[in-house]
């Protein structure tokens, strides 16, 4: 069920400005914010961002603030709209397209084609430049060129060619983990910051996957720290940028192939009302019809009619505020109408662009910026780049004893001639060199995903480009890339006991919350909920004393699910759950922070009565050459054996230890790759890797 209605404009940040922050003096506005559109869609989530950025930075400007700030600016450029010609001038903004994916297909769902990316960048240079010929153009005699134009950024943070298109695999599969704010805050702590390239020099635009939210995008406001004695700091340089779901992200009408959503909103104009709040637009329905249609208040601008609340669809001659000039002007890219419905931006608003662009901060620098200029290119340039790993390889009760994902490149084609080969060479931990020689066909900024053979371990990755089309690569400085690779487990908590507790705190929305045990062959041995929604800031009560007999020898999955899609914690209650042995030892514990479903596994098979700790255990040198040492703590106890399986699971050796010396371990004769070794002692085990080389 939903948690709360989520808001027409969830995020934009100047409509929070004024909906939560005009003084006293100031007439208050009507809230649009939990508004709908007839649809069910969220056309604009700016005005619950700021309120996040205004709870993280209280001398933020307030909107009296930004106005008395910007409004002397405004009208300097309007004067000087009024002896100069429209023609000329025209600003180009770089701009960098973050595409978040989970490890989708290039081209399948989240993962978009560069195509829809182009076709979004399209969009909003007709739409801003009031393009003749194109959806974007209109004959109002308020009608404005913003005289600004966007391009694809063509040199990246490190001076290499780009397309301005940056794909990175977060392994996350869905943003709709709630509410508006749990949406914003989440992608704002977990996506921007691991993303974003330089604001002074790019504008930082992002697709991802929330899809179920209904929301359709969000901005940043232009912050005004530092100018015209402001005492205030603005938004963080590392949240910067514009974001927009991927279904709604380009225009089904230039490139039809995308991945598209719901054709109200499939013509790219959600991202040109994002740019718009970006550049320093507010809302035209913003002040009602008592607050618009003069210099000082409402959306500011005197050449946009008042208008009493958003209009949504198409609508034809509507004036919701008839005591004040001019019917509503339903074209305005910054109100709620359908995609096909926009045309316009009025005179004023380019005045107020204007302001913004010429001094704001990380806005004024984009003018200047060249990262949207080319460089010198190559006919052979291949550049390679590191993929996430996804899935962290963690043992199941389907595959107790896994190896880890093998690890996958991107390969791009940043030359001027079609890529038929590369030869990338690769380690881990400087260890056994391998080599991997591709051959295909991608052309100019094209790329393809390789799976590297001989990775399926934790550590650090180091892969260059030796050669590219028979020869040599003719720029070196984006041959090389590392990264490190940690988390996994290849074995499962054990615990010998038969008698378990079970303990969950929900949060108040218990209708969202179920969970099931089941074995190893897939049998539910316990579940429970759903359970009852509780009275607001009222958590689950404890469902205590939960007793689990489970046969021994066992392996068992536990998964606690929540329908709504943002677990059980922590907006709506702290919740979390936890096992419990009879002797009260912790089997299994979760902080409740999780999408959908969290899993957890647990075996109980047989073991000593002795409590020995094999965690102090590990394998030295790895990867080994000839001789593997199997090191142990220094209180004189020995294991009592281990046994040594390859990655198809055989086994190929077996020892028991009877004194030190058992712990070297000769593996001269061992193929070079990938083995396992469990240790035991008192019949508790503990599996390690090693790589032979």
């Amino acid at each position: 069920m939903k948690k709360i209605t989520f808001f027409r404009n969830l995020f934009f940040l100047i409509s929070s400005l004024f909906i939560n922050n005009m003084s006293a003096q100031e007439k208050q506005q009507k809230d649009f914010s939990e508004e709908r559109t007839p649809n069910g869609m969220i056309r604009c989530s700016t005005d619950e961002a700021e309120k996040m950025l205004r709870s993280q930075h209280p001398k933020r400007f307030s909107p009296a603030q930004f106005e008395a700030w910007i409004a002397p600016l405004i009208e300097k450029e309007r004067i000087a709209q009024e002896v100069s010609s429209q023609t000329g001038g025209i600003i180009y903004i770089p701009v960098v397209v973050h595409v978040i994916h989970n490890g989708d297909a290039y081209g399948v769902n989240e993962n978009i084609l560069d195509e829809q990316v182009q076709s979004q960048i399209t969009v909003m240079t007709q739409d801003f430049r009031r393009m003749l010929g194109t959806p974007g153009y209109n004959t109002n005699p308020v009608g404005a060129d913003i005289q600004i134009e966007f391009v694809l950024a063509k040199v990246d943070p490190n001076g290499n060619p780009t397309n301005g298109i940056n794909r990175v695999n977060l392994c996350r599969d869905n943003y709709n983990v709630g509410t508006s704010a749990q949406i914003s805050a989440l992608i704002n702590s977990e996506v921007k910051p691991a993303t974003i390239w330089d604001p002074t020099q790019y504008m930082n635009m992002w697709s991802v996957n929330w899809d179920g939210s209904g929301l359709l995008g969000y901005a940043q406001f232009p912050d005004a720290s530092g100018l015209g004695g402001s005492p205030g700091i603005g938004g963080a340089a590392n949240t910067d940028g514009v974001v927009a779901g991927h279904s709604y992200f380009g225009s089904r009408t230039i490139f039809p192939a995308g991945n598209y959503g719901d054709t109200t909103y499939d013509k790219g104009r959600t991202m040109t009302h994002e740019v718009g709040h970006y550049l320093g637009l507010i809302h035209t329905f913003q002040g009602g019809c008592g607050l618009t249609n003069n210099s000082t208040s409402g959306d500011y601008c005197s050449d946009t009619p008042g208008i009493a609340a958003p209009n949504y669809g198409c609508p034809v001659g509507i004036d919701s505020c008839p005591s004040v000039a001019g019917a509503d002007m339903i074209e305005n890219y910054m109100d709620y109408t359908d995609d096909a419905c926009m045309n316009i931006f009025t005179i004023v608003q380019k005045s107020r662009v204007t302001a913004v662009m010429n001094n704001s901060p990380r806005r004024s620098t984009l003018k200047t910026s060249v990262k949207d200029l080319p460089i010198t290119l190559f006919a052979n340039d291949a550049e390679i780049k590191i993929e996430n790993s996804c899935g962290g390889g963690s043992a199941t009760c389907a595959t107790p004893n896994p190896v880890l994902p093998s690890k996958i490149i991107s390969l791009y084609n940043r030359g001027t001639a079609i890529l038929t080969s590369a030869t990338i060479s690769y380690n881990i931990d400087g260890g056994t060199p391998f080599t991997n020689n591709w051959t295909g066909s991608l052309a100019p900024n094209a790329f393809t995903y390789i799976t590297l053979a001989n990775t399926g371990v934790n550590g650090t990755l180091n892969a260059s480009i030796t050669a590219v089309n028979g020869g040599a690569d003719q720029r070196a400085t984006n041959n090389t890339a590392t990264k490190v690779f940690t988390g996994g487990t290849t074995t499962l908590p054990n615990h010998a006991f038969t008698a378990f507790t079970f303990t969950l705190v929900g949060d108040r929305y218990g209708s969202e919350t179920t969970w099931n045990l089941k074995n190893g062959a897939g049998t539910i041995l316990y579940s429970g909920g759903p359970y009852t929604d509780l009275a607001t800031n009222v958590t689950q009560p404890l469902v205590t004393n939960q007793p689990w007999n489970l046969p021994a020898n066992g392996c068992y999955t536990l998964t606690v699910n929540d329908s709504f899609g943002d677990g059980i914690c922590c907006t709506y209650g702290a919740g979390s759950y936890e096992v419990r042995t009879n002797s009260g030892a912790t089997v299994v514990t979760s902080g409740g922070t999780f999408a959908t479903s969290d899993l957890k596994y647990f075996t109980n098979n047989a073991l000593g009565s002795q409590d020995f700790s094999l965690n102090n255990i590990f394998l030295y040198p790895n990867p080994s050459k000839n001789i593997l040492n199997i090191s142990i703590s220094n209180d004189g106890s020995l294991p009592t054996s281990y046994e040594i399986y390859n990655t198809l699971g055989q086994k190929i050796q077996s020892k028991k230890i009877t004194s030190s010396s058992d712990l070297s371990i000769n593996t001269s004769s061992y193929s070079n790759g990938v083995y396992l070794i469990t240790i035991e002692k008192d019949n508790e085990k503990k599996t390690l890797q090693f790589i032979k080389e």
